[in-house]
């Protein structure tokens, strides 16, 4: 399918729900990709990218990142408390804060660094016990922890059920984000994206369709 594409869908997604041109940012999920696509999508001029795990981005994107002007990489994964130090150092946002522990974290190394990402909540909205994220109704209490540890909260971020309709999903996590007068909405993949950016998203994580499918081999 391709990068020039999937902006054009974006951008017929978002006059079909009337909202404004590059109200979106799409993120690519380089995750996993061979380093000539990545390369490939860069050549072509996008800056923003996510990635699922720390050790991985530190073996492809600071070389990355000192040929190309711009990159904006975005940690999409869950984050072991023991790599948020490296986390702060490589990524410029983090979508998987989702538990007390690792805020306390953040808010200790922003003490110590003196910066800290902006950061997306994950939340769990299909409440499955295997995958990371605040369970809905622990969103609100948790939500007022982040903000009284002083982190720059940007909003919420999903991943629904792979087995339910994603419209429902992306509309809780939407109301969530409202109670709490959170404007960012980190959700929509490869498959789902037009469907979460009717419901409001302003962050889309798009992988495969833009770089192939991925060689876990």
């Amino acid at each position: 399918m391709g990068l020039k594409e999937i902006r054009e869908r974006i951008l017929a997604a978002e006059i079909a729900a009337g909202r404004p041109q590059g109200a979106t940012e799409l993120i690519a999920v380089s995750k996993v990709q061979p380093l000539e696509r990545v390369e490939a999508v860069l050549e072509a001029g996008h800056r923003v990218f996510g990635e699922n795990r720390v050790q991985e981005a530190q073996g492809k994107w600071p070389d990355f990142k000192e040929r190309f002007d711009g990159v904006e990489l975005h940690l999409i994964g869950p984050l072991q408390t023991n790599k948020a130090r490296a986390a702060f150092e490589l990524f410029d946002v983090i979508h998987s804060l989702d538990r007390p522990k690792l805020a306390t974290t953040f808010a200790r190394l922003a003490d110590e660094t003196g910066h800290c990402p902006p950061v997306f909540i994950q939340v769990n909205t299909g409440e499955e016990p295997q995958k990371a994220g605040l369970l809905p109704a622990e969103t609100d209490a948790f939500v007022t922890q982040v903000r009284d540890l002083g982190l720059p909260l940007r909003g919420l971020m999903c991943i629904p059920p792979v087995d339910e309709e994603p419209s429902l999903h992306f509309a809780l996590l939407a109301k969530l984000a409202e109670r709490n007068g959170l404007e960012g909405l980190s959700m929509g993949m490869s498959s789902d994206f037009e469907s979460a950016i009717a419901l409001g998203a302003t962050h889309v994580r798009v992988g495969s369709a833009i770089f192939g499918d991925r060689d876990y081999g």
